[in-house]
């Protein structure tokens, strides 16, 4: 039998959101700050392919996911311990991120500076797998099944928040405030000393947070854990595979945007704009994060998840096809909309498949239809199809946009294996009443 670990009394349920909203606001301005701009800075100052830009993602991702799943689950799930393996990942991945700047202004040709970022972030991944693990455990460890998609929403809209500052002061510190040049703050270390600095005060806030973790109990000890699903883990491949499907169709086309639309033949944007257009999609996660717990008991989370996912393949299909620098602004929205209607509803679906005492590791599986999507299917979809367009002498715009299109069509499969785990969980309802 399992039993939840008793949190200190220090820890209200008050100073525990506390603690978590502002780890996740800091952690969103982190990602916002120095990813939102990095492709370019790969693409446009070192030179590197489109295909060999997402390999930033790739690698990485791929070091994140396997040491969540076979070690820092593992070892999370054997000895339950959250908060630990959060704050020594976030420790870690800061003095990672410091040495990787360092080590990349050290070659003399850019390109080698640009394969040097790639694999020091893979290396720096590794420390902060042990962070996300530990995250999506501790969350589920606290809260409820009911409560865990207002839970998952709210914490999405305080990221909105750090993600916007982080994309808005990222803008300016790209070309130096304007008196320098385009990627000015990269190769000069501000955005890497940035966001290093954030994660080092993001193990504050985590000092406010219990420990996490479940117990072995006596049966006459404990309270009865949340139920889950009959037959839940062939259930929960099935819900993988709908995933994997979803993320790598939606986000397939996020490292890519940003290349495309400062593209001189496409729309041009300086990385000022570029800011205020990604920041249109954080100003939906904040709105969508306060009401997607409302959504998804009154739909559910399946068919709330369903939803979010249409909202995607509509945007991703806009995306291929407007000229209107203004109904850009709005595809942001509409995928920021998605994006947190996603997350927080495919967690707490998940989180009723999977076994409380097998929590880490198996979230660690979940987790990666979320952190490969955005390198992996970058590297295998997206950019060979952008580079496989432009080397048939297709209009650089024209050969993204192919991309912008093949990205949808896999998220709409995704959508269908989905739909159709849930018209069988429907049935499996049905013939129990």
């Amino acid at each position: 039998m399992i039993a939840h670990r008793q949190p200190n009394p220090k820890h209200r349920p008050g100073a525990i959101f506390l603690g978590l909203s502002s780890f996740e606001m800091l952690a969103m301005f982190r990602r916002g700050l120095f990813y939102t701009y990095l492709s370019i800075y790969l693409r446009h100052f070192l030179g590197m392919s489109v295909t060999e830009t997402t390999l930033f993602a790739t690698l990485p991702m791929v070091a994140n996911v396997l040491c969540q799943t076979f070690v820092w689950g593992t070892i999370s799930d054997r000895y339950q311990v959250r908060r630990t393996l959060i704050i020594c990942g976030e420790a870690l991945a800061g003095v990672g991120t410091v040495m990787v700047w360092y080590a990349h202004i050290l070659p003399v040709q850019r390109l080698y500076a640009g394969w040097v970022i790639i694999t020091g972030l893979t290396v720096v991944e590794l420390f902060w797998s042990m962070s996300n693990v530990g995250w999506s455990a501790l969350i589920s460890d606290i809260y409820s099944a009911r409560d865990r998609n207002t839970v998952q929403g709210r914490l999405a809209s305080v990221g909105g928040v750090g993600r916007m500052a982080g994309v808005w002061i990222g803008g300016i510190l790209y070309d130096g405030m304007g008196h320098y040049y385009a990627g000015w703050g990269f190769q000069h270390g501000a955005l890497f000393f940035i966001a290093a600095g954030v994660m080092f005060i993001s193990i504050v806030p985590m000092l406010r947070v219990p420990e996490g973790g479940v117990l072995t109990a006596d049966p006459g000890t404990i309270t009865p854990e949340d139920p889950v699903e009959s037959g839940s883990e062939r259930l929960f491949v099935i819900f993988l595979v709908a995933m994997v499907l979803i993320n790598f169709g939606r986000n397939s086309i996020a490292v890519i945007i940003p290349q495309y639309l400062v593209l001189e033949s496409g729309f041009a944007v300086s990385s000022k704009m570029l800011g205020y257009i990604v920041n249109t999609q954080s100003a939906a996660m904040i709105l969508t994060g306060l009401v997607s717990g409302w959504l998804g008991r009154r739909l559910g989370n399946g068919p709330a998840l369903i939803v979010g996912s249409g909202v995607a393949v509509a945007a991703i299909c806009f995306f291929a096809v407007t000229d209107s620098l203004a109904l850009v602004f709005g595809i942001n929205f509409l995928r920021g909309v998605s994006e947190v209607i996603i997350l927080a509803a495919s967690y707490a679906f998940s989180s009723v498949l999977i076994p409380p005492a097998k929590r880490a590791r198996y979230f660690g599986l979940f987790n990666a239809t979320f952190f490969l999507s955005w390198g992996v299917a970058g590297t295998l979809i997206a950019g060979p199809v952008t580079d496989m367009m432009i080397g048939r002498g297709a209009p650089e715009v024209l050969a993204y946009r192919w991309a912008f299109v093949s990205a949808s069509v896999l998220t709409l499969l995704g959508v269908i294996v989905l739909g159709r785990l849930l018209w069988t969980l429907r049935a499996k309802e049905h013939n129990r009443a």
